[in-house]
């Protein structure tokens, strides 16, 4: 968890989540929770490229690890694995909202 520590807070915040994509799990679970698939398929109608399998579970993991996302696993068959933001990962909704109004003064403006 240290390992995404900075003495600049700012740069500890884009460590945690300081790529497109993580940015844009993070948005998608601010909405809902989210199975794999969903994530995968919204990200990438975003996107207008697909996420690839495995880059879409490295970066659930480090999510994870950063304690921003949990991943419930249902004991069913086929398995079922749900994705969602715990309460320090809902933390970053006034974060994102700040930023999405930024974008729109930003298109506006330039």
């Amino acid at each position: 968890m240290k390992k995404y520590f900075s003495p600049c807070p700012i740069e500890t915040v884009l460590n945690l989540i300081g790529n497109k994509w993580k940015f844009l799990i993070i948005r998608d679970l601010l909405k809902d929770t989210r199975r794999f698939g969903e994530l995968k398929k919204s990200i990438s109608a975003t996107k207008n490229q697909d996420i690839s399998q495995k880059v879409l579970t490295q970066n659930l993991r480090e999510l994870e690890e950063a304690r921003l996302v949990k991943r419930k696993v249902f004991a069913e068959v086929p398995p079922k694995v749900e994705y969602s933001l715990t309460p320090l990962g809902q933390s970053l909704e006034s974060v994102f909202d700040s930023l999405a109004l930024w974008g729109e003064n930003y298109k506006k403006l330039a």
